[in-house]
């Protein structure tokens, strides 16, 4: 599995979603998750940079396992995701720090598809705070966006979660480009 991981991990850098050492990716292995390790690059990931730990609580290799693993955690727990990717998209969290309220509508078709509202919402980064929040708008969207953080995106495969956080980058995308637009 770590070699989807990695798949993964190098389309989100080659396609600039992250930057290469920010950002993580889990998988839900039973009562576990296999999660990316704290600070390591995303196009170079190897075997041993990709640890397993608890769903259910915390463990030893919670000191080595992304910041973000309790986030992971409780969206393992609230929803009915078995794959996770969080992404420091340029758009999306541009579009959260413009947005006036706690959600974001794309303009395009497909965003709004495939998306509809992309929930805004607030926490500190690997906060029980942000795994709350995250969780329950998780429960019932596809994807949010952590206000001037990036975007979380669920999937029942490492693809489908890769796929939504394309999409959410580009209803961002062209959501900023139309109100740039509309100004002029």
């Amino acid at each position: 599995m770590w070699r989807e991981i990695s798949r993964i991990g190098k389309k989100l850098v080659e396609g600039g979603l992250v930057e290469s050492h920010f950002g993580n990716i889990s998988v839900r292995a039973g009562g576990s998750m296999l999660i990316t390790r704290s600070g390591c690059a995303l196009d170079e990931l190897s075997e041993d940079m990709v640890v397993e730990v608890s769903i259910e609580g915390t463990c030893a290799l919670d000191m080595i396992a992304s910041s973000e693993a309790i986030v992971h955690r409780e969206i393992y727990k609230s929803t009915p995701a078995l794959a996770i990717v969080h992404a420091h998209c340029p758009f999306a969290v541009t579009s959260s720090l413009l947005a006036e309220g706690d959600s974001i509508t794309p303009v395009d078709s497909e965003g709004q598809y495939f998306l509809g509202d992309v929930p805004v919402v607030r926490g500190g980064i690997g906060s029980e705070e942000l795994a709350q929040n995250l969780a329950s708008v998780l429960a019932s969207h596809k994807a949010a966006i952590i206000y001037s953080h990036g975007t979380f995106a669920i999937g029942k495969i490492l693809d489908e979660a890769y796929v939504i956080t394309t999409q959410v980058e580009h209803s961002c995308r062209v959501k900023y480009l139309y109100d740039l637009a509309k100004k002029k």
